[in-house]
């Protein structure tokens, strides 16, 4: 699974004067059948699901491999959803508690803008240089990360989801083909990175691969025959159906895909395209602004925040141009410190101790979960960004900040960075969800991108309040990662819906930030293959912003920050309407 922000220093005397309420709130006298339905939703859910019960611990579907895209799934997932729309319908949401009437609300919504997706022929591209069954195969089978390896069934449902890929790649090869015939391709400049991607798994010794990494996690309760057969198995397994996939992937890459491939870089080219990035455009911002709107905001943002780098510039005395000191940031030594990987996950970890001691200030809860800071697997890490894994509410697994570092002597490290993938972002955002056991499962383990990316990217905006951005070269790079989700309300809908060029967007991106072209060109071209995905941060920390605005005037001294936070993460993500419907109703209560 980034971000804005806007520094506030407005009513910080007001929020650390106040005395945080000691109770936590909670839910009572749920509707029984209601809740029942929530239940099955979510149990009937994972079973189209399955990678996504594997990440949340459920390990029912821990064997399976889904072919998510075919026609076939997708029907049955659109009956699915009309089911649940009926069921959902027959309860009359006015005598629902106000938990259950939001819960009604959130999935009322969902099932909606689900079917709505289904119309449109996205499935016609089963996977992309940025995310995929062929990637997330690969770490979930390196053994380190989601899929476990604890004991025998754990071996033996993985070896059959394993196993399952030579038929997920076949279907894909069908799919990527019926593409092809109905002009539904991807980019050139994006398939070009999908090729070495499939290479890099075409390994002819099994020690070398990753997908040999649980061999070499056998328990400590494995018996000497058990570790022998699951030896020979993941052997098997690796030579005569991993790498032959990734070799067939590669091959018809090369020699089919790449030359049907288009020269275009967004949606609009495709039949339905504008159609679909409006689709797109709803279904990540849960907004109804059109791209023109959200383009004249990212021209807005950019303008302001440039504003504000002007500022920092001159305070460090700097003589030149803006893009003078960009090119400054980016090429002077005394920027770039580091010389191994550890020396990198150790700055970002000494990051959560200097925080430390102001978040007790500005939340009411933290999560029980762990946290670790890890290296991005190097299969992945040439197309990854910094991202933050869930860990699991039963304390079994952290929660992972994931870096990916291909030269550590060109790396910096960013504490806007940290505090919105980590803490208090992604990490006090989903943990405190998943470890909410009031809300109903479908809520704790569910997400809404300008909910949840909003979240880290607001809390970006935090960083001078939690004792950070004193230099102010790290205050720039703040800066400069807000303007990065500023330019992304422009190059989105200008490739999608303004028909941009790549080398447009790169440009723009380059002109108006700090960021290294090596950094724009696989920014870019993610959301050359995610349409929309990229609207999300800016548009929902913005809102956050607003409400956090509005109720410090509304409610004076009674606005207590802690408290505001709590009650934006209380109840898990949802569309921004419900948040801000919610949030109104907490207002009036703290008068």
């Amino acid at each position: 699974m980034n971000y804005m922000k806007i520094v506030i220093t407005l009513f910080t005397c007001l929020v650390i004067s106040c005395t945080p309420p000691t109770r936590i709130q909670t839910h009572t006298a749920p509707n029984p059948a209601f809740n029942t339905l929530l239940e099955q939703y979510h149990n009937e859910s994972l079973k189209f699901n399955p990678f996504n019960a594997t990440s949340i611990g459920d390990t029912r579907y821990n064997h399976v491999l889904p072919i998510e895209f075919t026609d076939s799934y997708r029907a049955e997932l659109a009956n699915f959803y009309r089911t649940y729309q009926s069921r959902l319908g027959a309860f009359n949401r006015e005598n629902l508690n106000e938990n259950d009437k939001l819960s009604y609300d959130i999935l009322q919504w969902r099932l909606g803008v689900s079917l709505q997706g289904l119309q449109h022929k996205d499935n016609r591209s089963p996977f992309t240089q940025f995310t995929g069954t062929p990637l997330q195969l690969a770490q979930y089978g390196s053994g380190t990360v989601v899929q476990p390896f604890k004991n025998t069934q754990d071996y033996e449902n993985w070896i059959q989801r394993a196993g399952a890929f030579p038929v997920w790649v076949d279907s894909a090869i069908t799919y990527f083909r019926k593409g092809i015939a109905e002009r539904w391709v991807l980019p050139r400049a994006v398939v070009e990175k999908m090729i070495p991607q499939m290479e890099r798994f075409i390994i002819s010794d099994v020690n070398q691969s990753v997908f040999y990494g649980p061999v070499n996690l056998y328990p400590a309760t494995f018996t000497t025959d058990e570790k022998t057969r699951f030896t020979n198995s993941f052997v098997h397994l690796i030579n005569n159906e991993i790498v032959p996939s990734y070799r067939r992937l590669a091959d018809f890459l090369r020699n089919e895909y790449l030359p049907a491939s288009r020269s275009s870089s967004g949606i609009g080219a495709l039949p339905g395209g504008s159609e679909w990035y409006l689709y797109l455009t709803k279904l990540h911002t849960t907004t109804d602004q059109s791209p023109d709107e959200i383009y004249n905001t990212g021209l807005a943002e950019v303008k302001r925040i440039q504003a504000e780098m002007e500022n920092v510039k001159n305070s460090v005395d700097f003589t030149g141009t803006l893009s003078e000191f960009f090119t400054h940031m980016r090429t002077d030594p005394k920027f770039f410190p580091y010389k191994t990987a550890e020396e990198v996950l150790n700055a970002y970890r000494a990051i959560e101790e200097r925080i430390a001691p102001n978040l007790q200030k500005m939340f009411l809860q933290t999560p029980k979960t762990g946290f670790e800071v890890r290296q991005t697997e190097e299969f992945r890490a040439a197309s990854a960004a910094a991202q933050y894994n869930a860990g699991l509410a039963d304390g079994s697994r952290p929660g992972i900040f994931y870096l990916p570092i291909l030269d550590p002597t060109k790396m910096k490290v960013r504490e806007s960075l940290f505090i919105h993938e980590a803490i208090p972002g992604h990490h006090y955002q989903v943990m405190l969800q998943r470890e909410n056991e009031a809300l109903p499962s479908f809520r704790r383990y569910s997400g809404f991108t300008a909910y949840s990316e909003g979240w880290g990217l607001y809390t970006e905006s935090l960083g001078k309040e939690l004792g950070i951005y004193t230099d102010p070269y790290q205050y720039m790079n703040a800066l400069g990662d807000e303007i990065h989700r500023a330019i992304r309300l422009v190059v989105d809908p200008g490739l999608h819906s303004k028909g941009w060029t790549r080398e447009q967007a790169i440009k723009y991106m380059m002109d108006n930030s700090a960021i290294p072209e090596t950094t724009a060109v696989p920014e870019i071209e993610r959301y050359m293959v995610i349409p929309g995905q990229a609207l999300a941060y800016k548009t929902g920390s913005m809102h956050i912003q607003r409400l956090r605005e509005k109720y410090s005037i509304q409610l004076g001294t009674k606005f207590n920050l802690a408290a505001f936070h709590h009650e934006i993460l209380k109840d898990g993500p949802m569309p921004l309407e419900l948040l801000e419907r919610k949030m109104n109703a907490w207002a009036a209560t703290q008068q």
